[in-house]
């Protein structure tokens, strides 16, 4: 067998994994969607690599408002690799306690609000802190890691607790213990991983109940179109008035910062 027809069929096992998860992504869907119509956002959080899954929430074709993309640079800045800004102090900044909270710090957060936090090994500190903070405020908090690759670690957290250990639902992308997934003769480590193929299954399936959610309660989400598809002035309008609206809700977050804090 091919390393490619290999690697596809890892995939399909990836799918199939993701699909026996439908009942728990129209659960986390239907939170998420019950945020949006009170007029306030789903923080969605990612590190290291992690923070693929949060672009692709939003903004990105195909997506509408309602999201708070939390990406620190300094966690996930990876285009220098070494140097400054290098990848050393990207993994380093990852495990620093505490570091969560002063994030946090600049939102007004409320009960009303949910989250997604995305850690495949759901074992450094700064994403575990992240929704140990969320939860201490009330938030409901949906966890996207890779199960084996968890069970399989050994968390970084002074207490031995992992993203999982602070999440309301768990939703898991399928990929292997060090994610990696094709083993090839005369390499003695594995290529190609599957966690991103698997968490961008499950941003799309979410994003696209949430958006079915909101439709059926009268809020028709402005999403990102191509005017390819609706025309260019159309594609433009939606995409003016997306931004706009995010404006507004991140407005909400920062209008009484520090009040209580």
């Amino acid at each position: 067998m091919s390393h490619i027809k290999e690697y596809l069929d890892r995939g399909k096992e990836i799918l199939s994994v993701v699909g026996n998860q439908e009942n728990t992504i129209r659960e986390v869907a239907g939170i998420f969607a019950e945020t949006i119509l009170k007029g306030r956002m789903v923080h969605v959080f990612g590190s290291g690599h992690s923070r693929i899954m949060v672009e692709e929430m939003w903004p990105r074709y195909g997506s509408f408002p309602g999201f708070n993309p939390i990406v620190e640079l300094s966690l996930s800045f990876h285009n220098m690799v070494v140097g400054a800004n290098g990848q050393r102090q990207a993994m380093f900044i990852e495990n620093v306690s505490q570091l969560a909270g002063r994030i946090l710090r600049n939102f007004d957060l409320s009960e009303d609000d949910s989250a997604l936090v995305i850690s495949s090994s759901g074992c450094n500190v700064v994403p575990i802190e992240i929704a140990e903070e969320f939860q201490k405020k009330k938030i409901k908090v949906a966890g996207l890691v890779s199960k084996r690759h968890l069970e399989g670690s050994d968390s970084k957290h002074k207490d031995g607790k992992k993203l999982t250990d602070f999440c309301d639902f768990v939703l898991d992308t399928g990929a292997p213990l060090g994610d990696a997934m094709i083993k090839i003769d005369g390499l003695d480590t594995p290529v190609a991983p599957g966690s991103t193929l698997g968490g961008v299954l499950i941003i799309n399936t979410l994003k696209a109940e949430i958006a079915s959610i909101l439709v059926k309660n009268g809020k028709v989400p402005k999403v990102l179109s191509s005017g390819k598809i609706i025309g260019d002035q159309r594609a433009k309008d939606l995409f003016e008035s997306a931004y706009d609206e995010h404006a507004h809700l991140m407005a909400k977050l920062y209008e009484n910062v520090g009040e209580n804090a």
